[in-house]
């Protein structure tokens, strides 16, 4: 696999100046390509295009797992600091780490963190999962929320600020039009239809934002919902099945922890018409009531075909989600037109590298390989996240 060497460079400043001690940093997470794009209807994205895509592949079983509107974060939790010393030479108080999908720090501040990775400690020793496991530490990957609580400056200068405006400049063109219809005035009919149909993709554009926004005070106004229980002491489980991952995760998820939320999915048979059916409703139903959408991915975690890596995931977000990523007006006939010649290829072909080199990076870990080699290939991720990609995918 070659980088780029300024992609290199970037990643190692990125890294010196920003990551968590390194010691924690054995991981970071691949980028998600979009399904397929719909070649015609109201949707830009739709299940059918995920399902295809698996199908087409001869992949007979998928999941299909809630996408939750939160951050990334990778978190590393130890059972006691006796592990923390003796398996990352962590020498302190701390028993674990969360940080994000570059490697910097999550919370802002270190209490915060210590008080999070208590939680989800207690919640591992409480649901017997050191037991279960047989190990002393455990990496998961999950979504931490709300997306506020990261992206607070985000939201204020590029949501808000752009839904108050839209909202104000709108009510004056509507009075403007008020006023304008005791005149005969040819095609004003048709711009007032248009006004009262902006007005309704800016109301739709605030609520969507405002789905994913809400106060945080204390560590019990966080939600953590993981997803993949990535490795522990003597075991790379990206090569179990998700129901192994997503049952482990129902147990941690027993003990009723206000900090713990549990991923919805659904099973799907591609050449099960039903099954595909049952699957598109689920997603209808996550989405009107504000969710993003949701993963597409094979049953098997890692899969490979005759042809190489097959895709380990693909997101499919619902359409009013997808208002917050390309504009308020992107429904629109012509624009959605114009979207829908978006290039998938080198997405795709990022998300297979970045999975390969993470994937690595956690089997040199639990092989006990030395640290540098760990680094390498997590460099290589943050390196490579450097590619000129439309952001937008």
């Amino acid at each position: 696999m070659t980088i780029r060497e300024e992609n290199s460079v970037g990643a190692l400043e990125a890294m010196s100046r920003f990551a968590i001690d390194p010691r924690w940093l054995i991981y970071l997470p691949p980028t998600m390509s979009p399904t397929e794009t719909c070649k015609e209807g109201e949707w830009l994205e739709h299940p059918t295009e995920a399902i295809a895509y698996y199908q087409k592949k001869g992949i007979k079983k998928l999941i299909c797992e809630e996408k939750h509107m939160g951050s990334r974060a990778i978190v590393v939790v130890c059972r006691d600091h006796e592990t923390a010393q003796k398996r990352f030479r962590i020498h302190g108080d701390e028993i674990g780490s969360c940080y994000t999908r570059t490697g910097r720090p999550f919370f802002s501040q270190a209490g915060t963190e210590q008080i999070f990775l208590e939680y989800l400690q207690e919640a591992i020793t409480q649901s017997h999962l050191w037991e279960t496991l047989q190990t002393n530490w455990i990496c998961f990957d999950g979504e931490l929320m709300p997306w506020s609580a990261k992206a607070q400056t985000l939201l204020k200068q590029q949501y808000a600020s752009v839904g108050a405006a839209a909202e104000a400049a709108l009510l004056e063109v509507n009075h403007l039009l008020s006023q304008a219809q005791s005149r005969s005035i040819a095609g004003l009919e048709e711009l007032c239809d248009r006004a009262v149909e902006q007005q309704e993709m800016v109301a739709s554009y605030r609520n969507a934002y405002r789905n994913y926004s809400w106060p945080v005070k204390t560590i019990e106004d966080y939600k953590f919902a993981p997803f993949h229980v990535l490795a522990h002491e003597n075991s790379l489980n990206m090569d179990r099945d998700h129901l192994w991952h997503l049952h482990l995760i129902d147990q941690l998820c027993m003990n009723h922890s206000p900090l713990l939320q549990k991923t919805a999915h659904q099973l799907v048979e591609p050449e099960n018409e039903e099954s595909c059916q049952q699957a598109i409703e689920w997603w209808l139903a996550l989405t009107k009531r504000g969710g993003e959408g949701m993963v597409v991915k094979p049953l098997d975690f890692t899969l490979k075909t005759e042809k190489g890596l097959v895709q380990p995931g693909l997101k499919c977000r619902g359409k009013e989600y997808l208002r917050l990523i390309y504009g308020l007006e992107y429904s629109v006939e012509n624009n959605l037109n114009r979207l829908r010649k978006r290039g998938l290829k080198e997405k795709r072909s990022l998300a297979l590298r970045e999975y390969a080199l993470g994937y690595e990076a956690l089997r040199l870990f639990v092989s006990r390989e030395p640290l540098y080699k760990v680094h390498e290939a997590v460099f290589g991720v943050l390196a490579l996240e450097c590619e000129p990609i439309d952001p937008r995918l």
